[in-house]
Parts: structure tokens; sequence; C-alpha cells
């Protein structure tokens, strides 16, 4: 998601799961190749399993921008073929690469004889008109061919026009079903639906007819949800960690970045801000955060000052 599965977020999250995998930003190849790669491509250590997502079409810079990616560490490259912004239009990447399956697989094939790690594709079930099941089967069978064996796919179609990028995350209906009947007729696939999930129950619905399920917005509006994804999807029996354990756990990184990098803290606490959504204490949490992170000075000590208007309950805190 844009400027929001930045580093500072997903290491958070990591506090919250060990196992997920985590994804990148969508990098354009040009970024990647021409662009300052520590600041884009920097990750911690902590963040394993995470897969980085190129936006791009060009074989031989999907393939540049790959062959980075694994040097940089990551386990897995997703080109996101999926992404309706007008950026992505003028680009001639994303969502409209849909009509274009045979760039997709080229960029697929380069991809993969330029690393050993796996190629993955994340594609939506149509763009405009062309959104029959017959047309995705198509594009899938298409990329496959081509090495690829794991898609993504967001179910909804998107419109190009007439439809904002937000609007193309809301409106067009979700067709779950279509992706359902995807992994029936492709069994040899991993096949991973998106799209309008928003819980671990609707998730554990969803893979009776899949291989896995993706969580974007929720994710973000919701990341204390994925304190039970370990013990429920992974078999970890380890301790769950509350919420306030997962703020502790974070203060030497917020320490690092603020004090010896010099960062302002709202960019790292922004991402937190959720954290105690539907809590006691939850809008002085926000408001403390909201109020005080882009000030001169901001760090560690006021995420302490954030935590302490939060009740912490008896229970959790025993836990």
């Amino acid at each position: 998601m844009m400027k929001r599965t930045d580093r500072h977020y997903r290491f958070f999250m990591r506090q919250i799961t060990k196992h997920t995998l985590l994804y990148t930003e969508m990098l354009t190849t040009g970024a990647i190749i021409h662009g300052d790669r520590q600041r884009l491509l920097g990750f911690h250590e902590d963040e394993h399993p995470i897969a980085l997502q190129l936006g791009g079409s060009d074989p031989d810079e999907t393939a540049e921008a790959a062959a980075i990616g694994e040097d940089f560490g990551y386990d897995e490259i997703n080109l996101n073929v999926g992404c309706p912004s007008n950026r992505v239009q003028k680009g001639r990447f994303g969502v409209c690469l849909m009509n274009e399956p045979q760039t997709v697989a080229r960029a697929v094939e380069a991809m993969r004889d330029a690393v050993d790690i796996e190629v993955t594709v994340k594609h939506r079930i149509g763009v405009d008109d062309r959104d029959s099941y017959e047309e995705m089967l198509r594009f899938v069978d298409t990329v496959a061919a081509a090495g690829c064996r794991r898609f993504t796919v967001h179910a909804r179609k998107a419109w190009l026009q007439g439809l904002s990028p937000a609007e193309n995350r809301n409106v067009p209906p979700l067709r779950h079903d279509e992706v359902h009947r995807l992994k029936r007729e492709r069994p040899e696939l991993t096949i991973e639906t998106n799209g309008g999930i928003a819980s671990l129950d609707e998730c554990t619905a969803h893979l009776d007819a899949v291989d896995a399920v993706m969580l974007g917005r929720t994710a973000y509006r919701e990341p204390y949800l994925f304190a039970d994804v370990d013990r429920r999807f992974y078999g970890d029996d380890s301790p769950v960690p509350t919420r306030h354990e997962v703020i502790r756990r974070l203060f030497d990184y917020v320490a690092y970045w603020t004090e010896e990098r010099d960062l302002s803290l709202n960019h790292i606490t922004r991402h937190y801000l959720q954290l105690f959504r539907g809590q006691p204490g939850a809008r002085s949490w926000r408001r403390h955060i909201s109020e005080n992170a882009w000030r001169d000075g901001a760090g560690v000590h006021t995420l302490r000052e954030a935590l302490e208007l939060v009740p912490e309950p008896q229970e959790e805190s025993a836990a």
C-alpha cells in the first residue's frame, strides 16, 4: 500500500506477527535502478519474510530491479498488475498490464532468469470491460506459462476511466467466487485472494477454497487483528504480546531512528495510531501522538507519555 507499508510499519507489524508475509510499497523499477536504493529498499532483518513489490513492464528493467532486490535480501519479488492509480496508467504498468498478458509474461520470465527467489504476480479480476472469468484465466495461463506459480488476485475489477484509485478499492463488487473457481480449475497453482476481507474468520472461510489470503487496508486499520494470526494459521503457540508490550518492544527502534538517524518521530508513529482501536484510552493515545510526534525533540519519551494515557488491563499485564 503506497505510503503505508514502509519499513517502519513493517517493523511495527513484525512485533505483532512473526510469520505473516509482509510486502513493501510498490516501487517502480526506475526508482530502484536509478534512485537511493538504501532509502527505498533497506529493511531490518526482523522483517523477514518480506516481499519486494515492483511496478514496471520492461523485461530488462524488471529483471535488473529484481536482482537488486535479491541482493538486498528480499525473500520474494512480486510484480504488481493490480494498481489502478493515474501514475501507473501513464507509466504503462499496474492494472493496465492486464490488457497485455504477454508483456507480463516476458517480465516474469526475465525476472525468473535473473533471480533465484520466487517471482509472483498480484492482479485484478479484470479491467474495464475485459472482466470475464475467461479473460482472467487466459491472463493467468499466459503468465503461468512463463513460470509464475503464485497469483494474488484482488477480487474486484478496475475501471481505468470513471473511478478514482480510492473508488477502485471499494466500488466494483467483490467476486471472490471467481478466485475460488480459479483455484479449482488450476489446482497446480498457488492462488491467494484479496479484497474486502475484514476478519480472521473470513480468512478461515476463504482458506477452504484458496491457498492464502492477503489483507491490505484491514491490516492498516486494525493492526492488532494480526496478534492471533501466528497461533491460528501457523501453529505457533508462543505468547501473544499485549498492545502495551508491542509498543515497549519498539522503544529501542524508535530511539535509534530519532536519536541516531535524526528522523522525525511522526514518520514512525503515524503507523501506530490504530493499535489501540476500540480500547479505552485509544482517543487519548491518538491525540497525544498526533499533536506531539511532529515536534522538535519528540522521541521515545513522547511515546512513553502516550502509552501512559492508555489503561493496561490487569489480565493483559499478567499475560
